[in-house]
């Protein structure tokens, strides 16, 4: 455990990783629980206001992200500006993806089932950057030799395969496999030989004219909706908080 500490965390340019994920994380866990209490009416808390206008936690996210992102990139990688800067980074990415649903929907949706997307958003991120912590390297790479590294080749057609698995994988409507099948290899494989969602890319493509493979296509999506839709919304809504349970707001006429 030590040894791979060392190896994975230690080394040179992983321990600002490390930082920016912990304040990462940390700045989302506590930016929800103050607005948990603000939705609640509880604590000293309250929205921010400058002349009548609401500012978006967003907006210092924006600005902590702008400064961590270029200290990080002028300072030394081993030295203390990287730490601070990777710390500064996080907290504003924190900050930026808790509001990820706004910056999509432009709108106020934070506490509306849209506003999931933000909670999505974080774990996503935060799981991709501890699988880089853990020694995964995109599309693949962690798994070569390093004769096969020395030979461009190899190491060529190798991230080639693994970019084409993943992108075969988001085609048929499998972000989320995609994702994560771009940093293990094996992840997007599974993706790419299993049935297109209903209404993906691929499924219009290659689908229209075999009934048989769109019936089976809906019917694997629908029982794998009905199986993980439930626990997926009760743990966004443990680790965000319930939406509101009026109905989404229908834009008006233009």
């Amino acid at each position: 455990m030590g040894h791979w500490w060392e190896r994975n965390i230690l080394e040179p340019g992983k321990f600002p990783l490390l930082l920016a994920l912990a304040a990462f994380v940390v700045t989302f866990a506590v930016t929800r629980v103050i607005t948990r209490l603000i939705r609640a009416g509880k604590g000293p808390f309250g929205n921010v206001k400058a002349g009548g206008l609401h500012i978006h936690h967003v907006v210092p996210g924006v600005v902590l992200t702008v400064v961590g992102g270029f200290g990080a990139v002028a300072s030394d990688r081993t030295g203390a500006g990287a730490a601070l800067s990777a710390v500064v980074f996080g907290m504003g990415a924190g900050l930026v993806l808790d509001e990820f649903a706004l910056i999509l929907h432009l709108d106020d949706v934070y506490w509306t089932a849209e506003g999931r997307k933000s909670v999505e958003a974080v774990v996503l991120t935060a799981a991709l950057v501890g699988l880089l912590l853990a020694g995964f390297v995109p599309f693949g790479v962690n798994d070569l030799s390093q004769q096969e590294l020395h030979d461009r080749g190899s190491a060529v057609a190798t991230i080639a395969m693994n970019f084409l698995f993943a992108l075969v994988a988001l085609s048929k409507g499998k972000a989320r496999t995609a994702v994560f099948g771009a940093v293990v290899p094996l992840v997007a494989l599974v993706g790419a030989v299993r049935l297109a969602r209903p209404g993906s890319l691929w499924a219009r493509r290659f689908y229209g004219g075999r009934p048989r493979a769109r019936a089976r296509a809906a019917l694997r999506a629908y029982r794998h909706d009905r199986r993980w839709s439930g626990p997926r919304r009760a743990v966004q809504d443990w680790i965000g908080g319930k939406p509101d349970s009026r109905p989404t707001r229908l834009p008006g006429p233009p």
